[in-house]
């Protein structure tokens, strides 16, 4: 095996990771918003519930996952430029536009972290609806970068 394939492997584990936990979090950010109708004791007990998912996902899966994609990602960019050589790699549209991907990705992320802030100090105006309407942002861009890494398409 090699220290290509090795990093490759992980990128793709941590991706998953990093994906699978930004695609469910906007859900439980619905659920937490449907809430608001529901009554007494019940509403205050499942936003307490939904809120500690809410935190332990962000916390234990989605950030650490995110760290280890780029710190396997950034592993296989030096790997692909010779070890540090020639890193004309990073100057390829499809690269470009993967790199492009990853600065998406990690906004949404930001976004996502915030907006967990704000749900849990009562503040946060989203709706159920709006999270079920951007719940499958970070796979719409994931599609673009997926598909510009394995074509390495050019202009």
């Amino acid at each position: 095996m090699s220290a290509y394939d090795l990093a490759r492997g992980l990128h793709i584990l941590a991706v998953i990771a990093w994906m699978a936990g930004m695609l469910f979090l906007p859900r439980l950010y619905a659920y937490d918003a449907e809430q608001a109708g529901k009554a007494e004791p019940l509403r205050t007990e499942m936003q307490g519930l939904l809120r500690l998912w809410q935190t332990r996902l962000l916390r234990i899966i989605i950030n650490p996952a995110m760290i280890l994609a780029f710190i396997f990602g950034g592993w296989l960019l030096w790997i692909r430029s010779g070890e540090g050589v020639d890193w004309s790699v990073v100057h390829q549209p499809w690269m470009i536009a993967k790199l492009a991907g990853v600065v998406a990705l990690s906004a949404w992320h930001g976004f996502l972290a915030g907006e967990r802030r704000r749900i849990a100090a009562g503040t946060s105006t989203r709706s159920g609806r709006f999270w079920r309407m951007t719940n499958e942002i970070p796979f719409l861009i994931a599609i673009v970068m997926v598909l510009s890494v394995t074509t390495e398409w050019t202009f």
